[in-house]
């Protein structure tokens, strides 16, 4: 258990509220191509010609899933001009795409967990 575990939720259930906010992050998550781009953007700000090669998908697809990330809160947006440059929301995003990646190399290599 972390320190700041009880802080969330006050050592309570989540409420429904905290539960379907999860549950939407987590869907989002869910799919190759939006996980990749929030592993790209864990680090700073990139504009969608920079995602679209470092993701290797078409740019309008790279563009539905970063509407799609900015509508579930997971990026965030910032004007340069006329560029749009995207980042993780935040160190609770950017922890949590860790934390999967470190899970899945954990599974994949056998290497023993955390407590």
């Amino acid at each position: 258990m972390y320190a700041l575990d009880d802080v969330v939720t006050g050592g309570e259930s989540p409420t429904d509220a905290q539960v379907d906010v999860a549950v939407t992050a987590l869907r989002m998550l869910a799919d190759p191509t939006r996980l990749r781009l929030l592993w790209a953007l864990r680090d700073g700000e990139q504009d969608v010609s920079t995602l679209t090669a470092t993701v290797g998908a078409a740019r309008p697809a790279v563009s539905q899933h970063l509407a799609k990330l900015l509508l579930a809160g997971l990026v965030n947006t910032r004007r340069d001009g006329r560029r749009v440059l995207y980042r993780a929301a935040g160190g609770h995003v950017r922890r949590l795409v860790t934390e999967v990646f470190h899970a899945a190399d954990h599974q994949l290599t056998g290497a023993p967990e955390h407590d």
